[in-house]
């Protein structure tokens, strides 16, 4: 399954990102008794943002949070664009792509609420998972099968990475 992204889409694809909370998380915040925040991530996802950052796309996350949990997982993943505490985040999509010199058209862009609307519009490419808001998944033109936090990201990157190498 390709996602209905066109070949010459992915294979122009220079720049991925993606929102955390309800993409590469379930979207649900756990709090210890001592008030600290908890995140789970998948090792799948985490394993197709690898294999996508090897064939030449440079990832990128941005995220309305500020939450040490999601710089560590960047670090673990060896993404080095990391916004957080942005909620502007189309904002901050086209001025992370004007640093690297890059048009919307070489963008994708994965997002499931409305502060990643202005994101999922103007990126060349823009995903949702499928638990997405509706203004979500109207926005991205492209609607993944599985959950955020639930294989999600994964289903993008090995969607782009078939596309990519001609499959």
């Amino acid at each position: 399954m390709t996602l209905g992204v066109k070949p010459e889409q992915a294979l122009r694809l220079r720049l991925m990102a993606f929102d955390v909370d309800g993409v590469m998380t379930d979207g649900r915040l756990y709090y210890g008794p001592d008030g600290e925040m908890l995140k789970t991530f998948s090792t799948r996802d985490g394993h197709g943002l690898k294999k996508l950052a090897a064939s030449g796309v440079t990832l990128a996350i941005i995220t309305g949070r500020n939450s040490a949990m999601v710089a560590r997982r960047a670090r673990d993943l060896g993404i080095e664009h990391v916004i957080q505490g942005r909620e502007d985040k189309g904002v901050a999509l086209s001025a992370l792509a004007q640093q690297l010199g890059l048009s919307a058209a070489e963008i994708g862009y994965m997002g499931d609420d409305e502060p990643d609307v202005p994101a999922l519009e103007w990126a060349g490419l823009g995903f949702a998972p499928a638990n997405a808001h509706a203004v979500a998944r109207s926005a991205a033109g492209h609607v993944t099968e599985a959950r955020g936090g639930e294989g999600a990201v994964r289903e993008v990157c090995d969607s782009l990475l078939r596309l990519r190498e001609g499959q």
